[in-house]
């Protein structure tokens, strides 16, 4: 099925994209539909997407393998394409995309649309792009006379906290021959990124004492404590923006901390009994989350000490939900020499985005991040990769592909 029988296209300017670029690009563009498609928002299955590449892989010889989720509603998916030797390419990229909802979209975000040089729709540029580009090229690599395999490495909920990809990432480094490099094609217009943050997320729940709003000689609130302990969050990220090592290369230059979601209390003349609030850290390569974290209780334990002194119930509990490691530059990285080379960048670059890759790495696979789309459109209203981008990535996969057969 062709873009043009799937959807009706936004109004083209005649001389935007040539027919020439297009009829090239028509494999990777009918990928790139047939899984915007997929409705994979993080809270939802990927199991059809996952069932899709599976068969069109399968279908070329590749070696398939899942790795599910608990209950069995999502899947990573690896395979092996070629020799089952050392030294191979994993290609990996994340499946599911985050939600729509509230978003003012112009376009149906599940619907491919072409437009002005544009493709649009959900997960086009974060990530899907990607792995589509590398699927549509499957029958060369098959064809090739690969002499290191090429193994893609697809994940579910990269979105709300890379829980997917370290199971698949176990069971790679088991049962795989191991690779040389791992390219995680996350949106950095083809520039090649040996460095990204890590990320955290957690919930802090303060339990105070209700009484009626009039005897706060008796009464904790949970939320006034809650607010103190919102402060010291604020002022952990300030101190750190004020220590900052001007030379560092990540922007903002240091770890930050942001709470973002605050529940607490049921009405104004109650002293409120609980307040729940969720915040995340994201540090750069040398801190920890664990640092964060101990910085932090220290203080709330401060907090919970002078609550107890009115009531002895009142508690502060910190949970933590996720946790995805930096990807720390390294000088002798084959992956990012790889990319250069393909690329024909001489430098590398960072980024403030998580991303599995950091668990690769963590794993001991040497890893870097490059791949097509710009992160400026990543979960935008109206997300596009500009077409020009999937040639250039169609370009990196046929270049790699000419590698791993020399």
């Amino acid at each position: 099925m062709s873009i043009t029988e799937a959807v009706t296209p936004a109004p083209i300017p005649p001389d935007s994209i040539s027919r020439d670029r297009a009829d090239h690009l028509g494999p990777q563009i009918e990928w790139l539909e047939r899984f915007v498609a997929f409705d994979t928002t993080s809270s939802k299955s990927n199991l059809d997407l996952i069932d899709c590449a599976e068969a069109y892989l399968t279908a070329h010889g590749a070696t398939c393998r899942r790795v599910q989720n608990d209950d069995g509603t999502k899947a990573n998916l690896y395979a092996i394409i070629g020799p089952k030797v050392e030294g191979g390419v994993v290609l990996s990229g994340h499946t599911d995309v985050v939600p729509v909802a509230g978003q003012d979209w112009r376009t149906d975000p599940f619907r491919l649309t072409e437009g002005e040089g544009k493709l649009y729709g959900r997960g086009t540029c974060d990530m899907k792009a990607f792995s589509a580009i590398a699927l549509s090229l499957v029958p060369k690599m098959a064809a090739a006379d690969l002499k290191r395999p090429i193994i893609f490495a697809l994940s579910y909920d990269e979105e709300i906290g890379c829980l997917g990809a370290p199971r698949m990432i176990e069971e790679i480094a088991k049962s795989m021959p191991r690779p040389s490099a791992v390219i995680v094609g996350e949106p950095t217009m083809m520039k090649v990124v040996d460095g990204h943050k890590g990320i955290a997320a957690f919930r802090t729940t303060v339990t105070g004492h209700t009484t009626h709003s009039s005897q706060t000689d008796r009464g904790v609130s949970a939320v006034e404590a809650a607010a103190k302990l919102i402060a010291k969050v604020a002022a952990m990220r300030e101190a750190r923006a004020a220590a900052a090592d001007p030379d560092c290369p990540f922007q903002p230059p240091h770890s930050t901390m942001t709470v973002n979601v605050v529940n607490g209390g049921t009405q104004l003349n109650i002293m409120a009994a609980e307040c729940v609030f969720d915040w995340d850290c994201r540090v750069i390569p040398g801190e920890t989350s664990r640092d964060v974290l101990e910085e932090f209780e220290d203080h709330a334990r401060g907090v919970q000490s002078e609550m107890r002194t009115k009531a002895a119930g009142c508690r502060v509990a910190t949970e933590q939900l996720t946790d995805v490691p930096a990807l720390a530059p390294e000088a002798d990285n084959p992956a990012a020499d790889l990319a250069k080379a393909i690329t024909g960048h001489n430098a590398t670059e960072v980024v403030s985005y998580a991303a599995e890759a950091g668990q690769f790495q963590q794993a001991g696979f040497a890893t870097v991040i490059c791949g097509p789309g710009s992160i400026d459109q990543a979960h935008q209203a109206n997300e596009f990769i500009d077409v020009d981008q999937i040639a250039q990535g169609r370009q990196f996969i046929e270049k790699l592909i000419d590698r791993l057969s020399a």
